[in-house]
């Protein structure tokens, strides 16, 4: 078996970049399979969100609908800001008038803005749809295009670990609703330039790339970002521990690289970061995000979404979040790669180090096993809930580190079994072949089953031909029943998220609550309790005249123009509610209206 390369080296092709018109012709040879690789991801992208093709304008995801709803709110919202050149780091189009901090939201300004055109001309739902496909696909074959430059000789290889980065359980639960934890398409980059970061006295050059990765990253998701930032620097110091003296010869180059990214990232950064931690509406920590931990006898089992998958076990280990799920196959290949590769490979010691670390970290602030707490803490049971950065992360998200590394395992695992198959001895031929078709096996299990969707049904006429516009002039708001928050109003925060062109109030987003510390939505007015009230118990409560103040009070708060109920039987009692509260509505088109005056 041959040694890997190491953080210090590249792949042939990589090593051979200037080296003669051969190499040059080989290259060019390699861009039919690069285009294939390219289709098969896109294809698997499809396959993932296959029940949103027939209709995505009336589709929603079947797990996390008020993510997806939430997102496709944020292409608008990047729609709007570049069709009416606002701020796109604050919206006063939901929690009218106080607005939200879009920084201290995850903004992914850097898809919602460039994805604005498409978004105009083909709606947010479509455009959802394209950036899942290719949020998925590009993190695939970015992580592909990375293996096969600098990382293994075998394109094969590479293109089994990009599959993986791209499609790991972890990543395609995400993709039920949350398409930034999809988007990890500029990581690979960013990790290989932290890796290489100087070679050559090139420490200029790459200081200034890694500032502009560092740069979009933070408009794309900052906590993969932290996660990414975190890894790279366990990475860097055990590589330092494990090879001192080549450490030592790049240290000048890596230093000097380090110092301009974070002088390009720092400049492009000053202004946006300060608006997030100084800017208006902003908070300092999500401690009721801290008791998220992964369950370490989740690396055993097939996730929900995947082919071998069962929602039964979802129910007993995979709350909240399913971001390991590797199945016992693939774990037992991985341990087997590492205990078969890691006193031939650096990199593979720097990544074993790297994955305990993280796979320790995501625990959260006390272990569970199979699904139990049990009695030993975790490293987040000393780190306080308000400690900055640290104190807006979710514990069970570190596990990203780990599907990278994993990624990086299934690549040289299959690497090294392809150049032990190219000796002339038949049982290392036989033992090659039956290692590389270990890894398949094991992912074979993971291969994901398309999402589920149900239907989500459009916005009223009253909202599609503009129909409300007469009720809504500037200044004023459009208060959708039941109003948007955290546990219901999803729907009529669709119609928002379909037209940003009125505002609405409350919604469905992170502000700071009374302590500071961050918390879903606006504080309920007395209109949303009373709403949610009538439609979670399914019958009209007894309205006091001080209720019917405190309503008239929120409405004036919130400088509505009009007030919207969809007509429809499932909102009769909310109907009987609001004629309790204001008087008889008006019917319009398909909708109950309360105007203000």
């Amino acid at each position: 078996m041959t040694a890997q390369p190491t953080l210090e080296t590249t792949a042939p092709e990589g090593a051979a970049l200037s080296a003669g018109p051969a190499d040059v012709a080989r290259r060019r040879r390699r861009w039919p399979w690069h285009i294939a690789v390219a289709l098969v991801y896109i294809g698997l992208g499809l396959l993932v969100m296959g029940h949103w093709l027939g209709d995505p304008n009336g589709r929603v995801s079947g797990h996390l609908a008020n993510d997806n709803t939430w997102f496709q709110w944020l292409l608008n919202h990047g729609a709007y800001s570049v069709r009416h050149w606002e701020n796109p780091l604050f919206s006063t189009r939901q929690n009218y008038p106080t607005g939200v901090n879009m920084m201290a939201n995850t903004s992914v300004l850097g898809v919602t803005l460039p994805l604005a055109p498409v978004t105009m001309l083909f709606g947010t739902r479509v455009t959802y749809l394209i950036w899942m496909v290719l949020a998925l696909a590009g993190t695939a074959f970015s992580a592909y295009w990375v293996f096969q430059k600098w990382v293994v000789r075998s394109l094969g290889a590479a293109f089994l670990g990009g599959a993986f980065a791209g499609f790991a359980s972890g990543v395609v639960h995400h993709a039920n609703g949350q398409p930034n934890f999809a988007s990890n398409f500029a990581l690979p980059f960013l990790a290989v330039v932290v890796f290489r970061l100087g070679l050559g006295g090139r420490w200029l050059r790459d200081g200034i790339i890694l500032g502009l990765l560092i740069t979009y990253q933070v408009f794309l998701n900052e906590e993969m970002l932290v996660v990414a930032a975190g890894a790279c620097v366990v990475a860097v110091l055990a590589y330092a521990a494990l090879s001192p003296r080549a450490a030592w010869r790049r240290a000048k180059d890596f230093l000097l690289a380090s110092v301009v990214a974070a002088v390009v990232a720092g400049a492009l950064l000053a202004y946006p970061l300060w608006f997030q931690f100084k800017g208006p509406q902003t908070f300092e920590a999500l401690p009721l995000y801290h008791s998220w931990g992964e369950d370490l006898g989740t690396y055993f089992f097939f996730a929900r979404d995947t082919v071998f998958g069962d929602p039964i076990v979802e129910k007993t280990m995979g709350h909240p979040e399913q971001n390991s799920w590797f199945g016992w196959p693939l774990t037992v290949v991985v341990v087997l790669a590492f205990l078969a590769l890691i006193w031939r490979s650096v990199t593979v010691r720097v990544a074993f180090v790297t994955a305990v670390f993280f796979a320790v970290m995501s625990t959260g602030p006390k272990v569970r096993w199979m699904g139990e707490y049990t009695s030993i803490p975790g490293p987040w049971h000393w780190i306080p809930d308000d400690l900055p950065v640290l104190g807006l992360l979710t514990p069970s998200r570190l596990t990203f580190a780990v599907v990278g590394i994993f990624a990086l395992m299934v690549a040289l695992a299959f690497d090294a079994a392809a150049a032990v198959r190219e000796r002339k001895s038949w049982w290392g031929r036989g033992a090659a072949v039956t290692a590389g078709l270990a890894v398949i096996a094991a992912l074979v299990p993971l291969i994901p089953k398309p999402l589920p969707a149900v239907d989500d049904p459009r916005p009223p006429q009253f909202i599609l031909s503009g129909a409300w516009r007469q009720y809504v002039p500037e200044g004023r708001s459009l208060i959708p029943l039941p109003v948007p928050n955290r546990w219901s109003g999803r729907e009529t925060l669709g119609w928002a998220a379909w037209t940003q062109d009125f505002p609405i109030p409350e919604g469905y987003f992170l502000g700071p609550g009374k302590d500071g510390h961050g918390l879903s939505g606006a504080e309920w007015s007395t209109l949303t309790k009373l709403v949610d009230k009538t439609l979670k118990d399914k019958k009209v409560p007894k309205v006091s005249d001080q209720q019917k103040a405190d309503v008239r009070s929120d409405i004036a708060r919130y400088h509505a123009g009009v007030l919207v109920l969809r007509d429809e039987p499932r909102y009769a009692q909310v109907y009987t509610l609001m004629t309790a509260l204001l008087g008889p509505g008006q019917q319009n088109l398909d909708v109950w209206i309360w105007p203000v005056p």
